[in-house]
């Protein structure tokens, strides 16, 4: 066992892989929505609705691998964490833009973009995955 594994596991990086979880959750019940809505309804291409749906519960994969991995204290599952953040944030952007009841929803998904990338980044989070600073061994 290493260091890493027999101290407890650091509050942030436990919120972090809420965060990805969260962010993974969100994903797959959009996707099955977008599918099942596809499959059910009477969607303008039903090709679109199908990949759209997959699309999104083949995202959802990510995160929630990188969520799994943070609990885990797995230095690989910080950089898909990452790039979720950042991917999230243009998204956020983009809902923010419009001007209907998607504004909360990205409010919702700026605040819990750059809560994920303050914890990502944060220097407990980085030694509990046994990431270290160049030149270390």
């Amino acid at each position: 066992m290493s260091s890493t594994e027999q101290t407890p596991r650091p509050v942030r990086l436990a919120a972090a892989a809420a965060v990805a979880g969260i962010e993974a959750l969100a994903l797959v019940i959009g996707g099955v929505y977008v599918l099942v809505t596809g499959l059910t309804g009477n969607p303008d291409s039903l090709t679109q609705a199908v990949t759209g749906g997959a699309t999104l519960i083949a995202l959802g994969l990510i995160p929630g691998a990188a969520a799994r991995g943070l609990l885990l204290r797995r230095g690989w599952s910080r950089g898909p964490a990452i790039i979720t953040q950042i991917l999230a944030l243009p998204v956020a952007w983009q809902l923010l833009q419009a001007n209907s009841a998607m504004i909360p929803a990205g409010i919702a998904l700026a605040v819990l973009a750059v809560t994920g990338l303050v914890l990502l980044v944060n220097p407990a989070t980085t030694e509990a995955l046994g990431i270290g600073r160049r030149g270390e061994a």
